[in-house]
């Protein structure tokens, strides 16, 4: 592992970067920038969805929101990038947790840990990994980032299902069909 202060790396610089970009509205465009790799950062976030620089937590809910805008995803590698740089972190799971649910008759709109929003739909699907035993349930994000679904707002889902036409049961939103059930 490339040893961050040999590259210049630090969450400080990726931050400054992130919040210029931000300020210019919405989400910067990370799935445009493809700058060179500049190492490994001691950072991760762990399955819980908790951010952790240099082995402390993050505490500050508005900087791990700065990093979250700035994540990006190649295969099975994580990144944050700017337009100039681009520093591997590592990710225990999911990069999000999805912490609650609007759910309506015709969508079902999900909330992150880090604020974002996203109505499940063809682009968005809702995912079930693991078992029977221990269902594990995601939903698309963004460019191939994913929150887990927290287990309230599981319980939640589960207690609107209805059976599907392969007799699963699942969720409809914006006019998908969504298994609840492996």
């Amino acid at each position: 592992m490339p040893d961050q202060s040999d590259n210049n790396v630090s969450a400080e610089g990726i931050a400054a970067a992130a919040s210029k970009a931000a300020r210019k509205g919405g989400l910067p465009p990370v799935h445009l920038w493809n700058p060179p790799f500049c190492g490994d950062l001691d950072m991760e976030i762990r399955a819980d969805g908790t951010w952790f620089y240099e082995g402390t937590p993050i505490g500050r809910p508005a900087m791990v929101r700065l990093f979250s805008t700035v994540l990006k995803r190649e295969d099975d590698r994580f990144f944050l990038v700017t337009p100039v740089e681009k520093v591997g972190i590592r990710v225990e799971d999911a990069p999000f947790i999805a912490i609650d649910a609007d759910i309506a008759s015709d969508r079902i709109t999900f909330t992150t840990n880090v604020g974002d929003e996203v109505t499940a739909d063809a682009d968005h699907p809702i995912i079930i990994r693991g078992d029977k035993a221990e269902p594990r349930p995601y939903v698309h994000i963004r460019a191939g980032l994913e929150a887990l679904i927290d287990r309230k707002t599981f319980y939640r889902l589960a207690a609107a299902a209805e059976d599907g036409p392969d007799g699963r049961a699942g969720i409809r939103s914006d006019g998908q069909f969504f298994a609840l059930e492996i």
